[in-house]
Order: structure tokens, then sequence, then C-alpha cells
């Protein structure tokens, strides 16, 4: 994912004739399980050798909602205590009818901003 994100914003840094890519400001649902310590990671090693090096990335996570088609119920993402994982794990469980609900935001991954320096203009 993280190498996507990277090659999208390199994109349009050449698509604007960027020199340099100064900040990225992405938002990544709590659905992904893209872990933000995990894609800060991999962003500094994948921007190494690019226009995008020491770049600064601001991570905004958003929680996820789930809509049941059976009740109507539209809300977050109930987490159920599993002693197998050690932490509460989410469940697509309506918590007012028990019913499978559909996960309706948090599963995606968006560049929200992107700055940049322009290259000069030539004489």
């Amino acid at each position: 994912m993280t190498t996507q994100i990277i090659e999208s914003v390199l994109e349009e840094a050449k698509r604007h004739g960027a020199k340099k890519v100064t900040e990225v400001q992405i938002s990544i649902g709590k659905m992904t399980f893209l872990g933000t310590e995990q894609v800060r990671f991999s962003y500094k090693i994948l921007t190494e050798d690019t226009i995008m090096k020491d770049s600064k990335l601001i991570i905004e996570e958003k929680d996820g909602i789930i809509h049941c088609i059976n009740c109507g119920y539209k809300g977050e993402v109930p987490l159920k205590d599993d002693p197998a994982y050690h932490i509460p794990v989410p469940t697509l469980q309506c918590p007012k009818c028990g019913k499978t609900a559909k996960i309706v935001e948090g599963n995606e991954c968006t560049i929200k901003s992107i700055r940049m320096i322009k290259k000069e203009e030539e004489k």
C-alpha cells in the first residue's frame, strides 16, 4: 500500500513539474489494518532515492463505520474481546440485531494533500 501511495505522489509531482515533495498527508481507515508505524517505516525507506526524500508524512486515522441492511444500524465497528489475540478485534456483526453488516467507511487509504516545490522556470 505504501508503494502505491508513493507512486501516486510521484506521478502528481511530475505532472506539476515539482523538484521536491516536502509533505504528504494521508488518511488511513482503521479497517485497512495498516499499522501507522509500518507505513512510516516503509515510506522513509521507499522515498530515500526520490524527490520525496525527507518529506514529512502526516497520517490521519479514520474510524470504521458499518451499515446493517437488516435493521438499518449505521455506526462504529463493534469490538470483540478475543483472548486468542490479546486485543479487541473488530467484528462485522451488527450490535443491534446480530446480523452481518457491511463496512461503509474506514477501509480506504486516501492521499489528502501533497506539498511540493516546483522547478524554476528556465529563461
